[in-house]
Order: C-alpha cells, then structure tokens, then sequence
C-alpha cells in the first residue's frame, strides 16, 4: 500500500531556491546568506515560533554546503545518543567531510546535562550545531552553549508568504493539482494558521479531502470555519495552539477577567504546558499590563516563578492559578511600558547622542582635562537630594517619555516629575 505523505511533507522545498519567508536572513546581504556564501557557517539556535521553517531551513543549509548532517530530537535523545553521534563524527575522520552539522530540534527540552555534553565537540569544530526552539533561548539554553552560538530570529510568515506557499500547493502538488481548485477567500485561512506554514497546509488538505469526490472545489471562509472548527478546539502545547492560549490568557489579565483567566490556564494546565513557560509570562504581564499601578505584582509573579521551578506538576498549578487570579485583579498600568518603547524610538530616529560632559565618567586625568565630570551637581549635597541639571543629550533635551495613564500610582510619579522638573519637560 502506497502511504501519501501529508501535504506540509509534500510541500518541504528542496532547495533554498524554493524556500519561503525569512528574507531578513535570507535576503542577498542577509547575514545567513553571506555566510552561506562563504561557505563557512556559526553554530546557530533557530528561534521562532512553530511552522515558520526552522528544521527545513537546518537542512537546506546542510544541501547548500554539502556537509553531512545528524539529527537529534531533544524529546527522545539522552546524553547517550548526544555522545554517540559525536564519536560516530570523531571515528569517521578523513573519511568523513569536514564542518558536519548536528541538527537538534526542541533544544530547550534538553536539561543542563544533555546541553552540557555538547560543549566540547561545538567549541572544537567537532560538529556545527543547529538548534532549533520555540523558547527564548536566553531562558532555556546554558551560557556556555549560547556563548559558542548565533542565534536567528525566525519571524512568523506574512499573508503574501502564505498565499504564495498555498498557490503554489495547489499547482504544483501531485495530488491537489489533479483538482480544479480556486481560492476565492483565504483570510480564515490566515487567522486559523497565525503564520503557521505546517498549519495552514494542514488544514487546506483537511478541507480538500473532506470533499475528496468534488472535482471543482471554491474556497470560501465559511468553508473553511466547517471543516476546521474541530481542530481548532484542542490545545497543543508544541504548536497550533500554543500562542493562542497563551494570548487569550495574558489579554484575560489585562482585561481584569478573573474567570476567563482561569479558564485559560486550565486549558493550559489539562494540555500540559510547561508550568515554567506560564510562569515566564505572568511575570512579563506583571511588568507589561500593571507595572508601577501595582509594583507588588512583579514581586509575586516572580516569587510565582520560583515557586513552580521547586514544585512542578501538579501541585504548581494552585500557585500559578493564585497569581494569575491576583494579577487579572490587580489595577492597569502600562506607562512603563509605553515609556521604554518612547526611548527605544528617540534612540532608533536619533542614532548613539553623546552623553553631555557632566555625567561622563571621568576615570582618567586626560578625561579630566577634556571636561568629564565637570560641573556635575552631586544630588546628595542639595536639598532634598535633588539638583536641576541636564541629563540627556543636547539634541533632545526637554524630551518626555514617561506618560502616566489612569492609574493613581502613574500619576503620583508624573506629579512628583513635574514638581521637581518644572522648568524642564514640555507639556
């Protein structure tokens, strides 16, 4: 019996000539393309979300260079197997090419140990790592493993990169190109699939075979919806439905629904979520959503973190049930929020401004004699332990990023701004 590969498999390209997406590594001075280019490649950590081509990509770059390539899943690999591939790459020797690369998906499920053992074989040349993960590799994967890595952010797929990806399925594919397809309407496509490459073509092949009798088939969003409603009800916690939880759970927080919150983090809880990586994000919306309307909600988030990082399943799920309730309660802010992402905009328009000679570090005498330091107010010798002086730079002096919003404890900040700053920031 002949077994169909499924249409995701169907589609994978073979070569990056056909690959979909990613062009700010990609482009023709993107940084993965100059290296390929060079013929010479980093240990590298793929992070992006799920179905945006992290496992295709490892291995176009292995048929782009023509060096082997070895594949772990950190889901079903050990130390054991780690070290195994790594003397099956020592023993070959000569034999074998130089600069193989050891392609591991998930590597954020591998623990301290098993990343531990890759150390050596990564530092010496032995073997050119490739990780793939969902996670932010800055929580999950060692220093000393990221120190001798380059990571790349992989960026969910556009609408034209989807379009493009499902045209070409249509008219290229042995099985769907037998059909008379049209696409009339795609856009419940798109949202089902939240970028998702691996998605998006499943779903479409669920739908073509439902009407596997139909010669010509038009596809229309209510289409779409009919066919699609049952898997979009399951929680995946490795895909599909990860980042819709997780979204509809923070956005509950934000918008103070103490029962939907809950119900979000069942859902999470039931499908077997890391308890870690709802924790992560209860701390980010502590910060993000409420911040200085309630600085205790930063403290207990974190203390929520610690917590489940000592207790684990089941139990962690009161503790984190406990924050969230308690966040989702909590008062709203988001000016510091708003505040950092006003900075971060000056900086991008306004490039690296120089620091005004006063509050430079004058460590050197030379420094001295070029103005460091000089005529800086020491706060603590006035009043109040508070001087008038320039902070920022020359060219934007005056400028205020921080804004309170509706928040009491916002506003008892800006209030204590203005006084003190009264001849200083616009209005």
């Amino acid at each position: 019996m002949n077994i169909i590969a499924p249409l995701a498999e169907r589609m994978r390209p073979k070569s990056l000539d056909e690959y979909i997406g990613q062009q700010h590594l990609l482009s023709e001075n993107g940084p993965l393309t100059l290296a390929l280019n060079a013929g010479v490649i980093p240990s590298m950590i793929f992070w992006g979300p799920p179905g945006v081509g992290k496992t295709t990509l490892a291995f176009l770059i292995a048929e782009k260079l023509k060096k082997p390539i070895h594949t772990l899943s950190a889901i079903s690999s050990g130390v054991k197997d780690v070290r195994e591939v790594i003397a099956k790459v020592q023993n070959a020797g000569m034999f074998q090419e130089s600069g193989t690369i050891l392609f591991i998906d998930e590597i954020h499920r591998f623990s301290k140990s098993q990343q531990d053992s890759l150390l050596g074989a990564v530092e010496k040349g032995i073997v050119t790592l490739i990780g793939a993960t969902t996670e932010n590799p800055s929580f999950e994967v060692i220093s000393a493993l990221l120190s001798r890595c380059h990571v790349y952010t992989l960026k969910d797929h556009t609408k034209k990169d989807l379009c493009l990806l499902l045209e070409r399925a249509i008219k290229i594919d042995p099985v769907l190109s037998k059909k008379e397809i049209k696409l009339k309407e795609f856009e419940n496509l798109l949202a089902i699939s939240g970028g998702d490459a691996r998605k998006i073509l499943n779903v479409f092949e669920i739908i073509i075979s439902t009407l596997s009798k139909e010669k010509n088939i038009t596809i229309t969003n209510e289409l779409v919806m009919q066919n699609a409603q049952q898997s979009l009800a399951r929680y995946d916690k490795d895909g599909d439905q990860h980042y819709d939880i997780i979204s509809a759970f923070i956005k509950s927080i934000r918008g103070s629904d103490v029962n939907a919150t809950v119900y979000w983090l069942a859902r999470m809880v039931e499908g077997g979520e890391d308890p870690k990586f709802i924790a992560r994000r209860l701390i980010i919306s502590a910060s993000e959503d409420i911040g200085l309307a309630n600085p205790n909600a930063l403290l207990i988030a974190n203390t929520t973190f610690e917590a489940v990082e000592k207790i684990g399943w089941p139990e962690s799920r009161i503790i984190l049930s406990q924050c969230a309730i308690y966040l989702a309660n909590s008062p709203k802010g988001n000016a510091a929020y708003m505040a950092i992402n006003n900075a971060q905009s000056i900086v991008k328009n306004t490039g690296n401004l120089n620091v005004p000679l006063p509050i430079r570090n004058a460590s050197s005498s030379l420094m001295k004699e070029l103005g460091y330091g000089e005529k800086y107010k020491y706060s603590h010798d006035f009043d109040g332990n508070f001087a008038e002086q320039e902070f920022l730079p020359e060219e934007i002096k005056g400028s205020s990023f921080y804004k309170a919003g509706s928040s009491d404890k916002e506003k008892d900040i800006e209030n204590n701004q203005n006084a003190l700053w009264k001849n200083k920031y616009k209005k």
